[in-house]
């Protein structure tokens, strides 16, 4: 699935950074409801000169549970993450969720489940709004389709 950010990164210096991400929305289409998750690998060059962002779509039914959703969304990026680990050689990663620490956001009802799936499956503290950026902003434009600018 992505296999040219796995390129990128083995030519890429080693002080680069790797941050991966998923966020989804909803929509409704012949009165049915779907959210389109999009999943993203972002490449930062040296750390320092900018970026490359690779990005997978997938659409699937939604039940309209937000639990569900994001939970779908941690398994995306944390399966993108694990796609690309062996490929780090020393490289920094984080792997950022689309959820909020307050229990005042709807999010936060898959908070603990969530960090124990990724910490479980990876090794790796995932980060958690709002220093989630990848997340909470590279993925949303990727799902709304929007470009990046």
């Amino acid at each position: 699935m992505f296999e040219k950010a796995i390129e990128a990164i083995i030519e890429s210096s080693k002080d680069s950074s790797v941050y991966v991400g998923c966020d989804s929305v909803c929509f409704k289409k012949n009165g049915i409801w779907y959210a389109r998750y999009a999943t993203v690998v972002i490449l930062h060059h040296a750390t320092r000169h900018g970026a490359s962002i690779y990005h997978d779509l997938q659409v699937l039914p939604d039940f309209r549970n937000i639990k569900t959703r994001m939970m779908n969304e941690v398994m995306f990026a944390t399966n993108a993450a694990l796609e690309i680990v062996d490929f780090l050689e020393g490289r920094h990663m984080e792997i950022h969720l689309d959820i909020n620490p307050s229990p005042k956001h709807k999010s936060n009802v898959a908070m603990k489940e969530a960090m124990g799936y990724v910490l479980g499956n990876t090794g790796i503290q995932p980060m958690l709004k709002p220093d989630a950026w990848a997340a909470s902003h590279a993925s949303d434009h990727c799902a709304r389709q929007k470009p990046l600018n």
